[in-house]
């Protein structure tokens, strides 16, 4: 009797234990059971992440495509007059690559650059006897709102001369401001 008892006992115990193992177990349900990422993400704990080129809640949106369409530029250089004058940023087929037309409104070939989050990177290149780089940051405003207007710091260096035309890249040197372009 002494030994049924504690088999009933034991056995009751194993019960409940199972029982709670398996109420807890289903109240701690998997966070990404129920996330869909798109363009490749990845879910981890309950959030997507998303590849390089691709943002968003569920990476439903193409990083680059805010810094696309026409723009007006407003600079003024270390070695040129305040200047105004349109681009515009298209998209190439690499997903987080662009192209700028009419930069610096003096290029026919259009300038190539990458986007990475909210920044637009010009790598060294050369075109039409100039070499340029820059780096620059899109951001929102009240007056062009979201995504309206893109700080960008660059450099134009002749060939030829080898004169250095800034626009803010190295500004604590050249005392020169960043361009500014607006939507």
């Amino acid at each position: 009797m002494k030994l049924t008892l504690k088999t009933v006992l034991f056995t009751s115990i194993a019960t409940i234990g199972a029982f709670f193992a398996v109420v807890y177990s289903s109240c701690n349900r998997d966070k990404c059971k129920t996330i869909v990422c798109a363009n490749n993400g990845v879910c981890n704990g309950g959030s997507c992440v998303c590849p390089s080129g691709y943002e968003g809640t569920n990476c439903e949106k193409v990083t680059r495509n805010k810094f696309l369409g026409n723009w007006t530029v407003f600079e003024k250089g270390s070695i040129t007059l305040a200047a105004q004058y349109p681009i515009s940023i298209e998209a190439t087929t690499e997903v987080y690559d662009v192209t700028i037309k009419n930069f610096y409104n003096y290029f026919k070939t259009p300038i190539k650059a990458t986007v990475v989050g909210d920044s637009l990177f010009i790598p060294n290149q050369q075109y039409e006897g100039k070499v340029l780089h820059g780096v620059g940051y899109i951001y929102s405003n009240v007056t062009y709102g979201q995504f309206g207007a893109i700080e960008m710091r660059y450099q134009i260096i002749d060939t030829a001369t080898l004169k250095v035309n800034d626009f803010g890249f190295s500004e604590a040197k050249t005392f020169s401001d960043p361009s500014r372009w607006n939507k």
